[in-house]
């Protein structure tokens, strides 16, 4: 049986912090806290966003690009969003449909 839900991304950077957490985990924890189905954060080998800064790996720095992707009903994605309100540097947050297949 398969299942229509929302695929919720959202973009940050190695180097955002929020408080003296790393911003991708907070918002991890978050989604965890909120019970969602699930969720997954991914660093990219090299991205760029609005500002061209190209964020990748190097020697003396962590800034590589961040991906947090978040999967359960539209609902549920939709109301988590409006809990990151006080997190401005979240960045970029898209949603799409996804189908589940098991």
């Amino acid at each position: 049986m398969t299942e229509s839900m929302k695929l919720l991304r959202i973009y940050t950077d190695e180097a955002a912090y929020f408080g003296d957490h790393k911003l991708y985990a907070v918002i991890a924890t978050r989604a965890r806290d909120a019970h969602l189905a699930g969720a997954t954060v991914l660093r990219a080998m090299v991205g760029f966003g609005r500002s061209s800064h190209v964020h990748r790996r190097h020697v003396l720095e962590n800034d590589q690009s961040m991906v947090i992707e978040i999967v359960d009903t539209e609902a549920r994605v939709r109301a988590f969003v409006e809990t990151l309100t006080d997190l401005p540097e979240a960045g970029l947050i898209t949603l799409e449909t996804v189908e589940v297949l098991s």
